[in-house]
């Protein structure tokens, strides 16, 4: 983990262009200054660490639902080899749509995770959440047994989602308009708010520490890794399960992103579609999965012996206060939340080398490394998350390589 640069990129962005297409620019701000090419040169240094060990945060558990299947191992080794999940959307008639490809997932099984009766009323969102949080406290050495000895009041869970159950929200609305009230389940409200995943995974591990979800689109995760470790750090919790999860590949949610023109339109090169840093980027692509960590204080994983996988450094959320969709254009909602975090994190922002990902054609005036899909071997000392949601929220992350 120290030593592997992915093809999979930060979400760092030096240069981009708004939804509109209106143009580029770079983003400048206080020390987190951009050259003339839009990049910074300096190498990583190792950073300042947390000495408290009830204040350092370290990562001990992972798990994963994505496109490549519910194994990290297996997540991690499609990343490396470049390869792309985005697929044509089969999970319902796309034929009208003026995009018809997305990140589905296909074959998903929660056999024992979810029992069949429950499994069959969950929306997708939740069902991912489940299996992922499951399979990270099952890495993490908190399986059930090992629970029952510990003391669940201090374990807490927040999962975010931007969208939450949107297939059971649909099928509610669907059913009020065409049958009337009475034909609505039960179901509807509690799995369709967003705060549903934590609320299930809590019950079904019995943990009663911290519980909520946070909403900020495409930023929700970061957000949750950030207030995560936050409830850690103030002593509040020893453990919090956190991640996000989502479930918006159906037609309300397809169709809802095309009508904001977010979303790609290349049917015809799906697995080129996402090409950040590209000349000939025209939008995201929607994809579905669950991502989830467990996040321990160090004293709590030193004392009862769990496998540390990596440290959380830091971390930083802004707003940039402009529009509902398109960033600001002087990027400095962006530039100061990365600038916060790695002062959060403890790293000097002139000593920064950033791996990108892209495809196609590279923007001329970036001329940072940017791993194109490939894996580079590279030393790693401190790696950042970017996450920037519709609404103008901006998350950053920082993680590292733990060492005693």
């Amino acid at each position: 983990m120290a030593s592997i640069a992915t093809t999979c990129n930060s979400g760092m962005v030096f240069k981009t262009k708004d939804p509109g297409n209106n143009g580029a620019f770079l983003l400048q701000y206080n020390r987190f200054r951009a050259s003339k090419s839009g990049a910074t040169k300096a190498m990583a240094a190792p950073p300042k660490r947390e000495t408290d060990p009830k204040k350092r945060v370290v990562i001990t558990g992972m798990g994963v639902v994505s496109v490549f299947g519910n194994d990290v191992i297996t997540f991690y080794e499609k990343l490396l080899e470049g390869q792309s999940g985005i697929t044509m959307i089969d999970k319902f008639d796309a034929s009208i749509f003026t995009v018809r490809f997305a990140g589905q997932i296909r074959n998903f099984s929660s056999v024992g995770y979810i029992d069949g009766k429950n499994d069959r009323r969950l929306d997708d969102c939740w069902r991912y959440c489940l299996v992922a949080g499951r399979k990270a406290l099952h890495d993490a050495n908190l399986g059930q047994q090992i629970l029952e000895t510990i003391d669940r009041t201090r374990i807490g869970v927040l999962v975010g989602s931007g969208m939450g159950g949107l297939t059971t929200f649909s099928n509610g609305v669907e059913a009020l308009i065409q049958k009337g009230f009475k034909k609505i389940t039960p179901f509807f409200i509690p799995y369709s708010i967003t705060n549903m995943g934590s609320a299930l995974l809590a019950i079904d591990a019995g943990l009663m520490g911290p519980n909520y979800s946070i909403s900020t689109a495409c930023a929700t995760a970061n957000y949750c890794f950030y207030a995560a470790a936050n409830h850690i750090r103030r002593g509040e919790a020893d453990v919090m399960v956190v991640g996000g999860t989502e479930a918006a590949v159906n037609p309300t949610g397809v169709g809802g992103f095309i009508a904001c023109r977010a979303l790609s339109q290349r049917n015809d090169e799906p697995h080129k579609a996402s090409r950040p840093w590209d000349e000939d980027r025209d939008g995201f692509v929607i994809g579905e999965g669950a991502g989830v960590l467990i996040m321990e204080s160090l004293e709590h994983a030193t004392k009862r012996g769990a496998n540390i996988i990596a440290e959380y450094l830091g971390g930083a959320i802004t707003c940039d206060a402009h529009h509902m969709t398109d960033p600001r254009k002087d990027g400095l909602g962006i530039s100061s939340c990365i600038t916060k975090c790695l002062e959060h994190a403890g790293v000097s922002p002139e000593e920064v080398t950033f791996l990108q990902y892209s495809y196609l054609n590279l923007e001329p005036e970036v001329d940072i490394d940017t791993v194109p899909n490939v894996k580079k071997q590279h030393e790693v000392n401190v790696a950042i998350s970017n996450s920037f949601g519709i609404g103008g929220h901006n998350s950053v992350v920082a993680f590292a390589p733990f060492k005693p």
